[in-house]
């Protein structure tokens, strides 16, 4: 197994997860990492980020109070490079109260940034006539993001110690992750 086989992956987060939102959220996210690649000058690595996004909540929604724990485990089983393994993991530093790796290189930060993030925009997008995030604009997200009972469970503290660790805006953060979303509306 490698660390970039998408089939693998695939067939790995199913066994794992049966979910229809789970599984629509890791392809969005494997989708927002790989636009993220790309953009931020990681082409070479574009499979790489994309796998750790379609994996990175492979162990949700069967062992939700173990989450980036149990993962960990998972994954070497699987033959999952250390690499990879704490790139997963370090998704949920400071968040899960486990000891988990602090995202150091750049695509675990966007891991970290974009997760929760992704989740607010899809639902200020289903809000929309257009039920869209091609017409969607920075500025309806930044509202809502500004309503702490909509989409209450994505956490917009984690979204800003998310943009802080990029050294971004919110405000940039929110517009380039609405233009990863775009790139892939309607192949999730």
């Amino acid at each position: 197994m490698t660390d970039t086989d998408r089939g693998a992956a695939w067939a790995l987060l199913n066994e794992y997860n049966q979910d229809a939102f789970h599984l629509l959220h890791a392809r969005t996210m494997e989708g927002v990492m790989r636009w993220y690649a790309n953009e931020l000058g990681y082409s070479g690595e574009a499979d790489f980020w994309s796998v750790v996004g379609l994996l990175h909540d492979l162990d949700f929604e069967r062992y939700p109070d173990r989450h980036c724990e149990a993962c960990q485990r998972i994954l070497r089983e699987r033959g999952y490079s250390e690499r990879f393994i704490r790139a997963v993991a370090c998704h949920g530093y400071g968040l899960t109260g486990m000891e988990l790796p602090e995202p150091e290189h750049q695509m675990e930060k966007v891991l970290f940034a974009s997760d929760e993030l992704t989740g607010l925009i899809g639902a200020t997008a289903r809000m929309r006539p257009s039920k869209s995030v091609s017409d969607l604009e920075t500025g309806s997200v930044m509202k809502k993001y500004k309503t702490p009972k909509f989409a209450a469970g994505c956490s917009r503290e984690v979204i800003q110690k998310g943009a802080d660790t990029l050294g971004w805006t919110l405000e940039d953060l929110i517009s380039r992750t609405i233009q990863a979303m775009r790139s892939i509306e309607g192949n999730e």
